[in-house]
């Protein structure tokens, strides 16, 4: 498929759904002409065309929040693009991951009982993002936030001496209860220093690589 046999709208424009590669998350929709498409394909970073602006932008041009292209798919209609990506850093321009953060609709036995391994941590990454962004109220999130990097480092501390006392105690169920609490503070620890998960498995998999090279 060539880029001019795309079929754009009566603008010249293509709907593009970016999407994390690992997490499978959908991270923003964008719109691309044949210009910015073709220059996503020689740069193997996004680039997009802003309706309001009416221009080319290169995504992380100025915030530094490039999207690194894995893979651009596009659907049988041959009029809408999926873009999977690797982020350098948050989509958003108010500092989330994703641009979609609220829900309109939530299935909750649904999504629990449909969730992967890894999606469990990725829920868990977005609800703690949520936290931060909107402080509701009477939430230990919001008050670790509230609290400042002392206490949530302090936190990390008290959880990973627990899971060290759990682990040599050889008392497995209390060693799953421990780290969970270690997972999620180190979270919060994570979101507090503007370091996504996804940069945390970045690297895993460039020692993995590395690895496998060797």
């Amino acid at each position: 498929m060539k880029v001019e046999e795309l079929k754009y709208d009566e603008k010249g424009l293509i709907p593009a759904i970016v999407q994390d590669a690992a997490t499978k998350e959908v991270l923003t929709l964008a719109y691309m002409n044949k210009e910015s498409l073709e220059k996503s394909l020689q740069t193997g970073e996004t680039w997009f065309y802003s309706r309001s602006r009416q221009e080319l932008w290169h995504k992380g041009a100025t915030s530094g929040n490039t999207q690194q292209i894995v893979e651009i798919k596009y659907d049988c209609d041959q009029d809408a693009l999926v873009v999977c990506v690797k982020p350098n850093g948050p989509a958003c321009h108010n500092g989330t991951n994703s641009c979609f953060v609220e829900s309109v609709y939530q299935n909750k036995e649904a999504i629990e009982s449909n969730v992967s391994d890894y999606q469990i941590l990725a829920n868990l990454e977005k609800i703690i993002e949520e936290r931060d962004i909107n402080r509701p109220e009477d939430t230990y999130t919001t008050y670790l936030f509230e609290k400042g990097v002392d206490k949530i480092l302090k936190k990390v501390g008290e959880e990973a001496a627990e899971v060290i006392i759990a682990a040599k105690n050889r008392d497995v169920e209390e060693l799953k209860w421990e780290a969970s609490d270690l997972i999620y503070h180190l979270f919060v620890l994570l979101r507090e220093q503007k370091l996504p998960f996804s940069d945390i498995l970045k690297v895993l998999e460039a020692r993995h690589e590395e690895k496998q090279g060797k």
